[in-house]
Order: C-alpha cells, then sequence, then structure tokens
C-alpha cells in the first residue's frame, strides 16, 4: 500500500488550533439556531395545546429532551474538539476509510434532500416579499397578468425566481469558510431573538397582564411527574428529541473549532436555557395572538400556533414583512447547520482530492435545486420523505459505533496519519477498507430503529427509534470487539 494523499482535503484535515475560535456564545448561538425555526415554533406550541394547554408539562418534557440531546452531543463533540476532526473523518476510525466514504455520503443525500426542500421553503419567504413589494408600490395589477398566471411544475416566474434568489444568495453566505459561518449563525441567533421579543411586546401591550395571568394559570406545577401525565411527558420528550436528533450525528462537525472542552461543556448546556427561552417566546406569543384576535372579534375555532398562518390573520403589513424577514434569517441558520455543512463534508470525503469549497458548495446548490423545483409537483406526492426517513433509521446506529470504538475500543486514543493516509499497516484500513463488524452492528442497528419507525403497533415509542437504534449497534459493536 503506497503512502499518498488521497483521502486529504483542508476542509477535512486536523483544525489548527489557532482556528478554533468558538467559545460558549458561539455555541449559545448554534443551538438557538437549531430551535429558531418555524417548525420549531410550530412544534411547542402544538404541544403546548396537545397537552391540555398545560406548559409546565411541555416545558418540563423540553429540558429532558435537551438533557438527553446535551450527553449525546457532549460525547459525539468531545473528539472532534479534542482532534480537530470532523464527522466523516470520525467516520472512517470505526467504519473503515473506504466503508466511510460509502456511509458518510448516505448522510449527504439525506442532507441534500433537505437542503433543497428547506430552500423551496425559504423561497416561499422571498416570493410573499416580492408580491408585497409589487402589490403596494407597483401595479397590484400586474400580478393578474398572464405571465405570471402561468406554471410550470406548479410554480410561476415569480415562484421560480425566489428560488433562483434563495439558492444565490446561500451560495454567497455559505462558501465563505467557517469563521464567516460562526458570525453568521450569532447574528441570526440575535437578530431573530430580539424580533421574537419586538413581535411579542407589540402583541400583549395593551393586554399583557392577562397575557401573562393566562400562562401563570396554564402552567400546573402539581403532579408534574404523577400517573396521568407520564405518558404525556415521554411523548414531548420523545418528540423533541427527534425534532433535534439530525444535529447529533454531524455536530462534530461544528464542535471541531471549540477552544477549549469547557466551552464545549458549557456552551452545550447552553440548549437548556434557550429551550426555556424560546418555549416562554413561542408560548406566549400563541396565547397573545389569541387575545388579539378575540379582542378584534375575529373568532377562531383553534388556538393559531404557526407563524405564516398567525401573521395572515392578524393581517397588517408592515408586521407581515418584519416576520417574513425574520423566518428568512432563521430558515437560512438552520439550513446552514442541519444540512449544508454536514453535506458539505461528506461529499468533500467521498471525493476528497477532486474539488475545492466552492466547487463542492454549488454541486449542493445545483442538486438542490433540483429537489426544490420538483418539490411541489412531483417529490411531496411520491412518497419520498418515507425514503428519507427510512434512511435516517442508519443516524442512531452510526452514532452508536462511533461512540463505542472511540471511547471503548481505542480508548480515545487517535492515529492522524492513518486517518489522512493509505501506507502500509494502516489501522484503520481493516478488510480492504472496511470494518465488517461496524458493518454488521450498523445492519442490526437498522433493522431494530427502522422497524420501530415504520411499525403501527410501535408508534408509541417511535421518536425513541433513533435511540434504540443507537443502543443495540453500541451493545453489537462493543461484544464483536470483545469476544
Amino acid at each position: 500500500m503506497s503512502q499518498n494523499i488521497e483521502l486529504k482535503n483542508f476542509e477535512l484535515v486536523t483544525v489548527n488550533p489557532n482556528n478554533k475560535t468558538w467559545g460558549t456564545s458561539d455555541l449559545f448561538c448554534f443551538w438557538a439556531n437549531t430551535i429558531q425555526t418555524v417548525l420549531g415554533f410550530s412544534l411547542i406550541a402544538s404541544l403546548y395545546l396537545i397537552y391540555d394547554l398545560n406548559s409546565g408539562i411541555v416545558l418540563l418534557g423540553s429540558l429532558i429532551a435537551s438533557l438527553m440531546i446535551y450527553v449525546l452531543v457532549s460525547l459525539i463533540g468531545h473528539p472532534s474538539q479534542k482532534h480537530g476532526i470532523p464527522f466523516p473523518v470520525m467516520l472512517r476510525m470505526s467504519m473503515g476509510l473506504i466503508a466511510a466514504k460509502y456511509i458518510g455520503f448516505l448522510r449527504g443525500v439525506v442532507g441534500i434532500f433537505m437542503f433543497g426542500v428547506q430552500t423551496y421553503f425559504i423561497s416561499k419567504s422571498i416570493s410573499y416579499l416580492i408580491r408585497i413589494f409589487i402589490y403596494y408600490n407597483l401595479d397590484k395589477q400586474i400580478l393578474e397578468n398572464e405571465l405570471f398566471l402561468s406554471f410550470f411544475l406548479e410554480l410561476n416566474i415569480i415562484d421560480w425566481l425566489s428560488l433562483i434568489l434563495s439558492f444565490y444568495i446561500q451560495y454567497l453566505i455559505f462558501t465563505n469558510g467557517q469563521i464567516f459561518n460562526k458570525n453568521f449563525l450569532k447574528f441570526s441567533a440575535i437578530f431573530v431573538y430580539i424580533g421574537l421579543i419586538i413581535f411579542l411586546i407589540i402583541l400583549i401591550s395593551e393586554n399583557y397582564n392577562e397575557v401573562f395571568q393566562s400562562l401563570k394559570l396554564n402552567t400546573d406545577s402539581k403532579d408534574m411527574i404523577s400517573k396521568i401525565n407520564i405518558m404525556p411527558l415521554i411523548g414531548i420528550t420523545g418528540t423533541i428529541f427527534a425534532y433535534f436528533s439530525i444535529v447529533i450525528i454531524s455536530f462534530g462537525d461544528f464542535s471541531r473549532y471549540v477552544k477549549s472542552p469547557d466551552s464545549l461543556k458549557f456552551g452545550n448546556l447552553s440548549l437548556l436555557l434557550n429551550m426555556i427561552i424560546f418555549s416562554f417566546l413561542s408560548i406566549t406569543i400563541v396565547i397573545g395572538v389569541d387575545m388579539f384576535l378575540n379582542q378584534k372579534l375575529m373568532g377562531i375555532d383553534q388556538i393559531i400556533t404557526k407563524p405564516m398562518d398567525i401573521i395572515g390573520k392578524i393581517d397588517n403589513t408592515f408586521l407581515t414583512i418584519v416576520v417574513l424577514v425574520f423566518i428568512l434569517f432563521s430558515s437560512l441558520s438552520t439550513n446552514l447547520i442541519s444540512n449544508y455543512v454536514p453535506t458539505q463534508n461528506t461529499l468533500i470525503n467521498l471525493m476528497p482530492k477532486n474539488l475545492d469549497l466552492k466547487t463542492f458548495g454549488m454541486l449542493i446548490f445545483l442538486l438542490g435545486l433540483i429537489v426544490a423545483g420538483l418539490w411541489p409537483a412531483i417529490l411531496s406526492q411520491i412518497g419520498i420523505i418515507s425514503i428519507i426517513d427510512s434512511m435516517s433509521a442508519l443516524f442512531g446506529p452510526i452514532f452508536g459505533i462511533i461512540i463505542a470504538d472511540y471511547y471503548l475500543v481505542k480508548k480515545e486514543k487517535v492515529n492522524h496519519k492513518d486517518l489522512f493516509y493509505m501506507r502500509e499497516n494502516n489501522i484503520y484500513f481493516y478488510s480492504n477498507g472496511w470494518n465488517y463488524k461496524a458493518i454488521y452492528a450498523l445492519l442490526i442497528g437498522f433493522i431494530f430503529s427502522f422497524s420501530i419507525l415504520w411499525n403501527y403497533n410501535l408508534q408509541d415509542i417511535k421518536t425513541f427509534s433513533w435511540i434504540i437504534g443507537s443502543l443495540v449497534s453500541f451493545v453489537i459493536y462493543y461484544l464483536l470487539n470483545n469476544e
């Protein structure tokens, strides 16, 4: 086996200590961005409604889930912080140099698809802004022109323009390296929190006493873990965990830039603080909207939890524009964390010698554009989300194997040269680049995870399929290496 550098790329190599610039505040903003989404807002507000308007139960379940996430991201984030390597390189240690390319690529496939879908929804915000501009600043009759009533794949010219523009904006932002990304995430987190607070103040300025009294009445702290509350608590915990689970496996892509173990520890704890802040803002805004609409004699059948529905009911152009801008920033930052960076690193790991950061970015955007363009007319109609969910069932088992391998099998020892160079007696080459013990453990864990995810009789524990698959692979891999 001759020595070469085919596994080496500047984006994957060990981070120079001088480039480890992420501190506690940066991780606070990282976790803020993961939850500051339209889906996150709707999810927390909906849970508040489902469980008899008891915000105490919802908050407790959310905090328990956050603690679980904290433990898991600390486990997988520590080796990347210590050794400066991203998720795909960690995968080389446990799966083998060749296997890591293809198994990691599965994360990239999910990332590309979700990046395209998320970008489609980002483009919707841009298209709303364009329509508002035309309606109020030009001639509103323009929107009735035949040009704007012609559709291709259920998108008209404004939709396609918005879609292309959203990809271009992301290309300009996301392909500037981790320092720029860190600053963008910090700005976005603060910007969105300020926006939520301002919106809340405007909303409840005339009846804040009633809003907070309603919030107090609907927060029952008695018998929080009584028998009647156990199942709702478990359900909320699983739901919130499932929401964050996609971030766990690729967390090393970001923790590699953290300054110190203490910064990592305290920065990750800020997830709990973000959960408290965002839950309070979400629930209070939903209560405030309900009271506002009732005062305006706009009777509604149920409390509104979706941001776009909220601004539609309030019917205030200025507030609509402001909220759309905040939604745009929150969606961009989430797309960066959950989809773009993990996809970028797994694609680079697949072809480390071939392309640079900008070119990989262009590849992701072109593939994402195809997904986004086909989403409304085709992809959303054919059940492809089920395929993506099935592929995601691999992520828990992959996590379990990485943790068992690093902490129990290799005892936290890393041979950096063998991670990046093919050479004689490379410990990560295993059997022609494949660690079959890891592959076996991965398949068994996937069977458990997949079965729980799609077995109708196990729907009550569906949200825990990630954890169960992870535990199964963890145990099997450990036992196989201790025969």
